[in-house]
């Protein structure tokens, strides 16, 4: 099997034309997120060609030469306020190196690399899969270049209160930690928020 690399969408777009990136992008499913599902197949290119977020295709070449679409990563960068409280001693030491505590309002607000969309796809047979813990893996392999370019140690993400995805994140290996949690008014959904220092 062959390995597995992330190419931005844009790129894609440019090496393969508007027509087989998108049927690349309709084969990708997610049924237990179709939030994730969606925005990969109606809305990623969009959002790159207004420099909103970038996904990044996580793609496997067969020996036959055909692209395969094993998963997705959207990376962005957000304004994040994280309560003094709701943290560690040791995350408030981290996070006094990127955000400066407001004393009044008892909160940090710090820019932070945003994880917007992650996602494997359901669709792929067994031998094209990717790991959770492989598609991190390669998400920080593009968030160590944007840092290397620009600076910046956090990455923020949201996922929805569902043990197994805040178990996944929150694991050793991938290290997140929770720090808040926010209402979406237009989904009527809540979302915890948690945060992670490289």
């Amino acid at each position: 099997m062959d390995e597995c690399i992330a190419v931005n969408i844009q790129d894609m777009l440019k090496a393969v034309g508007e027509e087989e990136l998108q049927r690349l992008l309709s084969d990708f499913s997610s049924p237990l997120n179709k939030e994730v599902e969606d925005f990969v197949r109606n809305k990623s290119v969009d959002f790159a060609q207004k420099k909103l977020s970038v996904t990044y295709l996580v793609i496997r070449k067969t020996s036959d030469g055909r692209i395969v679409l094993a998963g997705i990563f959207t990376l962005a960068h957000k304004a994040v306020e994280v309560t003094n409280t709701n943290i560690s001693k040791t995350a408030r030491h981290k996070l006094s190196r990127y955000a400066k505590l407001e004393e009044e309002t008892d909160k940090y607000h710090v820019s932070a690399f945003l994880i917007a969309q992650f996602g494997k796809n359901s669709a792929v047979s067994d031998e094209w899969k990717i790991s959770g813990n492989e598609l991190m893996d390669l998400t920080f392999e593009i968030l160590k270049h944007v840092q290397y370019y620009v600076g910046g140690g956090v990455v923020y993400l949201d996922c929805e209160d569902v043990d197994q995805v805040l178990a996944f994140y929150q694991s050793d290996y991938n290290g997140f930690k929770r720090f808040g949690e926010r209402v979406s008014q237009r989904e009527g959904k809540r979302y915890l928020q948690l945060l992670r220092f490289f």
